[in-house]
């Protein structure tokens, strides 16, 4: 089904738009795509910037939540020793084999060592400040077949990358979330280098979810909010120190969580306030929600049962996820559990007398 002149308008709350990065003087060197609307100051409305493909699709499988790929960027490597133990870490010392972009198998130390020297700055000089290769991550959760991971993993890397940069690429299975790392050499054959960004990673995740759909496997590259959830925000520094945590291995907080505690203990007490993103966040979920409610009333006027279905769907899923939830927001709620814990205490503690010390014994009764 087609959302006619509000399509556009659906597809800004699903997908999200970046603003061009501007690298020189747009008067000097860019003036011919100022003029005429290309390079860099192309359109970036996500009608234009990527494959729109069908917006009736794309919304079933937000509603219906389907599940989300994830592809991030782990490191990057500088140097031939540095290169070199990444790729004995993501073999797990010769346990899992490493492929190559044609699909030929590392299967020694030596031939991995050959590889990082090959990647990396011949002056050894300036191999500990020059990144030979960006490592990346590409997930999905439990219950999915590796290899079809694996096999997704590789049609996106082709679609994304091509033969200009070569990369490795291994499979691991030792977490309940199949996940494929992929290594890709830094400088290209047109010695353009691989650094990517929030929206290169974006089109990753797109490619990597269209090869698994195309493979039988359902999944989705959407942003939270479109999905009425919060900003993640954490690091693999920070997501590996909680793990450590959890496990029993240290027992030492991390500054992050014991900042995040003592600030939602101040706007617990009223003594602050809320930091300015959670707000723009409710806002931008609101916007997000109106847009969904008017493609359900369009779905509704459909002839199609299979679109008045989705049009049930679809506000049921706006009645479960009436608000956003955000980090700060479960803070919040953990320290006003807090602060509500101690009154009950203190309430149903017995009176003390006055000018009698807290802690005092009572004093001796006089009976023989």
């Amino acid at each position: 089904m087609s959302f006619g002149d509000r399509e556009d308008e659906l597809w800004e709350a699903m997908k999200p738009s970046f603003k061009p990065r501007l690298v020189s003087d747009p008067n000097v060197r860019y003036a011919r795509h100022v003029v005429n609307g290309t390079g860099p100051f192309a359109s970036r409305s996500p009608a234009a910037s990527h494959h729109r493909g069908d917006a009736r699709a794309t919304l079933a499988r937000v509603v219906r939540r389907t599940p989300e790929v994830l592809v991030k960027v782990t490191g990057r490597k500088k140097g031939a020793k540095h290169l070199a133990a990444h790729f004995d870490y993501i073999g797990r010392h010769g346990d899992i084999r490493i492929e190559t972009r044609d699909g030929e198998q590392i299967t020694t130390k030596e031939d991995a060592q050959r590889i990082a020297d090959e990647w990396s700055d011949p002056l050894y000089w300036r191999q500990g400040t020059t990144v030979s290769a960006v490592a990346m991550v590409f997930s999905m959760p439990a219950g999915t077949d590796p290899e079809t991971v694996k096999q997704a993993v590789r049609d996106a890397a082709e679609r994304m990358i091509g033969d200009n940069h070569d990369y490795l690429m291994a499979l691991h299975t030792d977490t309940p979330r199949p996940h494929v790392h992929l290594t890709v050499q830094a400088e290209g054959l047109d010695r353009k280098r691989f650094d990517p960004r929030r929206e290169d990673l974006f089109r990753f995740r797109e490619s990597f979810a269209e090869a698994l759909r195309s493979r039988g496997v359902e999944a989705e590259a959407t942003p939270r909010y479109t999905r009425g959830q919060g900003r993640a925000g954490t690091s693999m520094a920070l997501t590996q120190l909680r793990a450590r945590i959890r496990s029993g291995a240290s027992r030492q907080p991390t500054d992050v969580d014991l900042r995040q505690a003592r600030e939602a203990m101040q706007i617990a007490l009223g003594k602050a306030q809320q930091p300015a993103f959670v707000s723009k966040t409710r806002a931008r979920w609101q916007d997000t929600k109106r847009r969904y409610e008017a493609a359900a009333e369009r779905l509704d006027r459909s002839p199609d049962r299979e679109d008045r279905n989705l049009a049930r769907d679809l506000r049921q899923f706006l009645q479960e996820q009436a608000s956003i939830d955000t980090v700060p927001d479960r803070m919040l709620r953990e320290a006003e559990a807090r602060v509500l814990d101690a009154e009950r205490r203190t309430r149903s503690e017995p009176a003390q007398e006055q000018g009698v010390p807290r802690g005092t014994p009572p004093p001796p009764s006089r009976r023989r």
